[in-house]
């Protein structure tokens, strides 16, 4: 394991608003001004590298990862050294000028490969906790925070999340929000081979965004959801990100393939209708991880759906390791899986 090297497991903030106004929701966080969107990546340290909207929501690449806004919810995961939770006020503010308050808070993240490199609120979880404990308004009383287990004891998924009494929904798909969830999985020891497909040629000559297109095809992304349209961004040497539209869902990949702290996440939202058994192999046939979490959080706590994860990887050399299981305000249950490879090649 590298001393130092770039963080890849990424911090993940979901804020979900409302208003009285139904005209709002037509366009709501949408209407933000990209100035005022530089403006908050800012706060957290980064910027947009590429952006993509449809009729549903606008997706952006970030130097550190993705944001995804949507008329009542915003979605930003960050990677690196940056300060996400410090995009809470900023974002909360523009919400308001627009007739928008927040309703709920959610922020996960796993462990980080180097934590000693996190600068303040991001140096523990205690840290992190009395950040948003401090910073949410009061309205979003009904607050837990965990920290859900492995059998390894550097491999945690940490879950906040603060709802007030009025509940949103989700409308997606024209599924109920107990078929919906989503699927945060965590990769790291990537295949060293399958892993140098994320460097660029010296000198190639390419934007990011013809670099980022052919990593796409040549690595079978673009084959987890075909229907998804591909907004893709590669990075100078190495590194790799993409964001996923398809109707109202959003999918996104981020890839660090440098050897001693490779990591690559893939994150989704999905039904339990859908075909997750072709996802999950695919994005394991991508990567071969020497070791993946998946965590899943939904309104419905399904054994069958942890029966077809399994059961998709671990013909592909992934055993179960653990799982844990956990309830949050507002009927969400959090599901932690974490897998190991039964063999690794050299």
């Amino acid at each position: 394991m590298a001393v130092s090297g770039f963080e890849g497991f990424e911090k993940r903030l979901e804020l979900h608003f409302f208003g009285d106004d139904p005209i709002i929701f037509q366009l709501g966080l949408r209407k933000i001004v990209f100035e005022s969107i530089q403006q908050v990546l800012e706060a957290v340290q980064c910027t947009v590298v590429s952006a993509v909207g449809n009729s549903y929501f606008d997706a952006y690449v970030l130097s550190e990862s993705s944001l995804f806004v949507y008329p009542t919810k915003i979605i930003i995961k960050t990677c690196g050294t940056t300060q996400l939770l410090k995009s809470i006020l900023p974002l909360i503010h523009y919400a308001n000028q627009i007739g928008l308050t927040l309703c709920s808070c959610r922020y996960t993240r796993g462990s980080f490969i180097f934590p000693k490199a996190q600068p303040f609120p991001h140096t523990s979880f205690n840290d992190e906790v009395t950040f948003l404990e401090d910073t949410i308004p009061s309205n979003l009383c009904h607050r837990k925070a965990s920290i859900m287990p492995s059998k390894s004891s550097s491999h945690s998924w940490h879950v906040f999340t603060a709802h007030s009494s009025i509940t949103h929904q989700n409308h997606s798909h024209n599924h109920s929000d107990s078929d919906i969830f989503t699927m945060e999985i965590c990769m790291t020891e990537l295949d060293p081979i399958l892993a140098r497909k994320f460097f660029r040629r010296p000198g190639d000559g390419k934007t990011g965004d013809s670099a980022g297109k052919e990593m796409t095809e040549l690595t079978g992304i673009n084959e987890i959801n075909p229907n998804a349209f591909i907004c893709d961004f590669a990075f100078d040497p190495c590194g790799y990100s993409m964001n996923g539209m398809d109707n109202d869902w959003y999918s996104t990949i981020h890839v660090t393939p440098e050897d001693g702290f490779s990591y690559a996440s893939f994150e989704c939202v999905g039904s339990v209708n859908d075909n997750i058994v072709h996802v999950l192999r695919k994005v394991v046939q991508i990567f071969r991880p020497g070791t993946m979490s998946i965590s899943t959080s939904s309104s419905d706590y399904s054994n069958e759906m942890l029966k077809k994860m399994v059961n998709a990887v671990e013909p592909l050399g992934l055993k179960c390791r653990s799982r844990a299981v956990d309830r949050f305000p507002a009927s969400e249950t959090v599901v932690f899986q974490t897998f190991t490879a039964r063999r690794r090649s050299v």
